[in-house]
């Protein structure tokens, strides 16, 4: 993806950028991810995301393609999660006091909408959202002030979701289902947007919420002890 930035000393930073990402540091801020990286201040990576011309949408359409060159398989399952980022202040994008299932509890912090592609080759992140609450999107001079778009109105969450299952049916990924927690199966539009699009999909949808078909809870239950088998999700579980 170096093509998408149109220097070299760019090309340096964001790989420098990602490498501290991914590196064992503390906080992921500008200073100290600069530290890591060698810079003598975090100058030129705020340079980077605040004022460099690039455009990170373009840097996730080049992921896309690159995940479905590597991993893809016509079986191939997108799973959509939201996830919470601790943060102090309330001057970072999209923050507020809001439950994180990260942490376990209501926290100020940002809330990211995500969706990865599985297969039995392997999976990856592949595109996310900002969750945007309304005490942003009803203040557009805070929006402006972190320079979020004045185009940029409230989504729910599911809303968010949708957009995601739409541009992976317009990428290169290879799709056949979608899976999802409570949060999202109990939104019927979402539903019926997989179904339109031809995708299978296991959603957890809550028992009190009326569903056409069989129950699985009733199939579970009818089901005999040796149709189960133990299967760990990982070491020690």
């Amino acid at each position: 993806m170096s093509h998408r930035f149109g220097r070299a000393d760019l090309r340096r930073r964001m790989r420098d950028y990602v490498r501290g990402l991914l590196a064992p540091v503390g906080r992921k801020n500008g200073w100290q991810l600069a530290e890591f990286a060698g810079h003598r201040t975090p100058d030129g990576l705020q340079r980077l995301l605040n004022g460099a011309i690039w455009d990170a949408d373009d840097v996730r359409d080049d992921l896309q393609s690159y995940v479905a060159k590597h991993l893809g398989d016509d079986d191939g399952v997108l799973v959509i999660d939201d996830t919470g980022f601790i943060k102090k202040g309330a001057t970072s994008a999209g923050v507020q006091r809001q439950y994180s299932g990260t942490a376990g509890r209501t926290e100020n912090c940002q809330i990211g909408v995500f969706a990865a592609y599985a297969t039995a080759r392997g999976r990856a992140l592949v595109d996310r959202e900002l969750y945007l609450p309304k005490s942003w999107t009803d203040c557009r001079q805070r929006c402006r002030a972190a320079k979020i778009p004045d185009l940029r109105a409230f989504a729910t969450k599911g809303e968010l979701a949708k957009r995601l299952v739409l541009r992976a049916l317009a990428s290169d990924l290879p799709l056949a289902w979608v899976t999802a927690d409570a949060a999202y199966g109990q939104e019927g539009r979402f539903r019926r947007l997989l179904e339109q699009s031809g995708l299978g999909y296991v959603l957890a949808v809550p028992k009190s919420q009326q569903v056409f078909g069989p129950r699985i809870d009733h199939l579970f239950a009818q089901a005999p002890d040796e149709a189960w088998e133990p299967i760990s999700c990982g070491d020690g579980a």
